[in-house]
């Protein structure tokens, strides 16, 4: 209904950084974590990215039209066939 769509956002993101954060956090407490250097580059500088341009589109109004949920689908569409394509699945 009218006014979830901020705490349904909300939950979104906050889900989003506990679970980046908290649980990657509590892990490496209990035992240390190898990070792959591809990882720590190219996935990492994707996260920022996409977290960036979600923040752009939030903030023209707190409200996500269809064009931007689209261009949200489709560059995790892109980063999921960028991802087959490094570990060999897709011979692109």
């Amino acid at each position: 209904g009218k006014g979830e769509t901020g705490l349904a956002i909300g939950n979104l993101v906050g889900s989003s950084i506990f679970n980046l954060l908290g649980v990657t956090g509590i892990t490496a407490l209990v035992r240390p974590i190898a990070v792959a250097p591809m990882l720590a580059h190219q996935d990492a500088v994707v996260m920022v990215g996409a977290g960036l341009l979600l923040m752009v589109f939030l903030f023209t109004g707190w409200r996500l039209s269809r064009l931007e949920g689209l261009v949200l689908f489709l560059g995790y569409a892109a980063y999921l066939v960028f991802l087959a394509a490094r570990q060999g699945v897709l011979p692109i």
